[in-house]
């Protein structure tokens, strides 16, 4: 790893013991500043477009976030390497989570049409702000969206950069790797729900949770975690798997259920976004199984596939969107999807009952395990 990404995290005081989540956040911000800095001299010395353009993948970037991924990645190396040891050497690869995770957030923007992320505007919203702000020739919302895709690109190389910094043995890059290509092909199956939602069911609603969410927000960073102390640990690398796909499906369908009964004041979406788009998630198809045909028949969507634009014109009237959620609730399907969760949490909370790590990671994984899969509406 650099001696001036070394020396800025001892500047930050990252402590050799084992860190608290706010120090270690601090840490992994520290980090992404140190490296995003130098990502942004680099760009702006070839064309100051180039400097505005990393500067807005820099904002994205530190724009909140709960930093789930480094989180779990943190807590999955401490439970073999034990309190003792220096978090220097692995911090990069804790931090290069940070940077996929907005390359997958910006381009799942650009496919949903989202107009907000985090309570601020989406990558493609910005850009195509500033097209219309310079005055510039051709399509905003085109150019929005071109320009959005490309500071995704530019996220997932700059993730690889991080990582390389990292000091990794050639496990953590097969881990790595398998993580990025689950999420690619989870999103792929979300986009071809959309497509064809006569042909989804809750079991492929599920598939997708595990691929999209599951794997590269909890399964993967923990066995990331596991990988980067260099040792072989066959029952850990078991439980944490158990682990991250229980919890990390329990944590995709609370995002189901806030994806139509959040406050976006709170989730810093708009509400009710999954239905306007017609996302075949497991709340909507538990909520179609279990409909009386007349609900049924109001859940569908109708034979033209008209949904509400992001920009709420045409498609779906507001009135339309809130009768789905209203029927939704009807058919007991969100008490049904919240039973599912405790399920899954419970799942993941006795996977870890034995595996053979220390017991502060434990301890830290059950609290995590709750809080991501209770987040409020």
């Amino acid at each position: 790893m650099a001696n001036d990404t070394l020396e800025g995290n001892r500047h930050r005081g990252i402590p050799r013991q084992g860190a608290s989540p706010n120090t270690l956040i601090d840490a992994i911000q520290g980090t992404l500043a140190d490296f995003l800095a130098a990502q942004i001299v680099s760009l702006d010395s070839i064309d100051p477009a180039l400097g505005r353009f990393a500067r807005t993948a820099r904002d994205l970037v530190h724009a909140g976030g709960k930093r789930l991924r480094p989180l779990f990645a943190y807590w999955g190396w401490r439970g073999i390497a034990g309190p003792d040891a220096p978090i220097e050497p692995v911090l990069p690869a804790f931090a290069a989570l940070e940077l996929m995770h907005t390359f997958a957030l910006v381009h799942d923007d650009v496919m949903d049409e989202s107009e907000t992320r985090r309570g601020r505007p989406t990558a493609h919203r910005i850009f195509a702000g500033q097209h219309e702000l310079d005055g510039s020739v051709g399509d905003s919302g085109r150019f929005g969206s071109s320009a959005a895709i490309l500071i995704g690109d530019l996220c997932l190389v700059w993730a690889d950069q991080l990582l390389a910094r990292a000091d990794a043995p050639p496990a953590v890059r097969a881990c790595y790797d398998r993580m990025r290509v689950e999420a690619i092909a989870g999103q792929y199956l979300d986009v071809l729900g959309e497509n064809q939602p006569g042909a989804w069911s809750v079991d492929r609603a599920l598939l997708v949770a595990r691929h999209k969410t599951a794997s590269y927000t909890i399964q993967r960073p923990l066995q990331l975690g596991l990988a980067l102390t260099g040792l072989a640990q066959t029952e850990t690398e078991q439980a944490y798997g158990a682990y991250g796909l229980a919890v990390g499906e329990a944590f995709q369908l609370r995002d189901d259920l806030l994806g139509v009964y959040g406050d976006p004041s709170v989730t810093g979406k708009p509400a009710s976004d999954d239905l306007r788009t017609g996302k075949p998630t497991a709340l909507l198809m538990l909520a179609r199984k279990l409909a009386t045909p007349a609900q049924r028949a109001e859940l569908t969507l109708d034979p033209a596939g008209a949904v509400n634009p992001a920009d709420g014109s045409g498609g779906l009237t507001h009135q339309q969107v809130q009768r789905r959620a209203q029927i939704i609730t009807e058919t007991g399907a969100p008490a049904r999807l919240e039973a599912m969760i405790q399920e899954r949490v419970a799942d993941g909370v006795a996977a870890l009952a034995q595996a053979p790590i220390h017991e502060e990671a434990r301890a830290a994984l059950i609290e995590l395990a709750v809080r991501v899969t209770h987040r409020p509406a």
